[in-house]
């Protein structure tokens, strides 16, 4: 009996602390994203004002000159906050590229749903997002109050309210006790703020419905063609490995044991030799079946995870690479083997072609996100058309539904970047 009831006390202390983990780090996740959420907040409220002075302008004739400047910027800000969402959460679709002409501009719907989304997001989403902001430093503010409240002058305002003042140790504790206030208001609220503000952007900046079945659906058989294609190249990949290489080696295995059966009573010696000629090239078949099946799926993932594949990866390396891997969950099998090649191809790349001297991996999970960075500091000039295998990296990511980045101008730096869904 006393056994049963320590057991289900020490459930209960796991289930507590398991609701303090997911609380605090919700709290964590609301406070980043609100935090991220002012950073497209405070542009869209200088622009939201730029559009009021070019709409008073425009009574005069002027602004009619400052519309399609007014507009690029509120579809390159409409783009940024739908990143900025994307790594927050799921991606958030772009339509068609809206108009910059004031006229089409006034009759097209994606255009008014991002004049909408400014409006909310430069009023409602600044104030949550200075919120996201101000709240953990007045709760680390007033809560660590007791530990300096004897060195501020006499008479300041002892909270971060800008009320009361603190003569004694228990005006300093009630102090505190505000802070743990926001403490509180911190995990209980900031994860349906950062909901609350993100909720118009993925609501107004998102394509219709119509355009957003339809890009869908082109969007799925393109990955879908290009997923297939890949398979395809791969097995062809397998079986030109097995048949030029690991076939041709059984094969003279089994003419070096024939022969050396039928010498082994007339020619011993001779016999034993074709047999030490059999065993090697038995372990050469063996190590080529090896290398195909690391091929197939590398057993390092399964054994070491992502980060310890990609630093076997940089080890073998020809050109010094430095691995910065900040992957703390794993990552769907899949995933973490198209990443895998994405790496090794990329390093092969470098070694062969880059003339560089280093090289830089960076993996990072975000969002439900896993980002790739491969840097090097080699001659640049990379062509996806010139059989560098950028094809092949590209159609691995479409199967994902993942996006390819390539940065390499003549000269260098090149930068390739990666992003792929980190449960796919």
């Amino acid at each position: 009996m006393a056994i049963q009831q320590d057991a289900t006390a020490g459930d209960r202390r796991e289930g507590l602390k398991d609701t303090v983990v997911r609380t605090t780090s919700a709290a964590g996740a609301g406070i980043g994203q609100l935090a991220s959420g002012l950073s497209t907040a405070l542009p869209a409220l200088l622009l939201l004002l730029w559009l009021a002075l070019t709409a008073v302008a425009s009574l005069v004739g002027v602004g009619l000159l400052m519309a399609p400047a007014v507009l690029r910027a509120l579809h390159a800000l409409a783009g940024r906050e739908r990143q900025r969402l994307g790594r927050w959460g799921p991606d958030v679709l772009a339509p068609e590229p809206p108009p910059t002409q004031l006229r089409l501009a006034l009759l097209d719907p994606t255009a008014r749903r991002e004049l909408r989304w400014l409006v909310r997001h430069a009023t409602l989403g600044f104030f949550l997002g200075f919120l996201g902001v101000l709240l953990p430093i007045s709760a680390a503010r007033d809560s660590l109050f007791p530990l300096y409240w004897k060195l501020m002058p006499k008479d300041t305002t002892a909270t971060s309210v800008g009320l009361g003042n603190a003569h004694s140790w228990p005006d300093a504790l009630a102090v505190a006790m505000l802070g743990v206030g926001w403490i509180a208001i911190i995990l209980g609220l900031t994860p349906g703020m950062a909901r609350l503000q993100a909720r118009p952007g993925r609501r107004l900046l998102a394509a219709g419905p119509d355009t957003d079945l339809s890009l869908r659906i082109a969007e799925l058989t393109a990955t879908r063609a290009a997923a297939l294609d890949a398979h395809a190249t791969e097995l062809r990949r397998i079986e030109r490995s097995l048949h030029d290489g690991t076939q041709n080696r059984i094969v003279s295995v089994t003419v070096l044991l024939g022969a050396a059966r039928r010498m082994v009573a007339r020619d011993p010696a001779g016999a034993d030799e074709l047999l030490e000629r059999a065993q090697s090239a038995a372990e050469q078949a063996l190590a080529e079946l090896r290398t195909v099946a690391r091929g197939i799926l590398p057993p390092v993932l399964a054994d070491r995870g992502l980060a310890g594949a990609l630093a076997g990866l940089a080890a073998n390396c020809a050109v010094p690479c430095r691995i910065d891997v900040e992957v703390p969950e794993r990552c769907a099998a899949s995933v973490e083997a198209t990443a895998y090649f994405i790496v090794a191809e990329a390093l092969t790349n470098i070694a062969k072609h880059s003339g560089a001297e280093h090289a830089t991996v960076t993996a990072r999970s975000r969002g439900g996100r896993l980002h790739l960075c491969v840097e090097d500091d080699g001659r640049g000039g990379a062509d996806e058309d010139g059989g560098s295998g950028l094809t092949g990296i590209r159609r691995r990511i479409a199967a994902h539904d993942g996006n390819l980045s390539l940065a390499s101008p003549p000269g260098g730096p090149t930068t390739l970047k990666v992003d792929l869904p980190c449960g796919s």
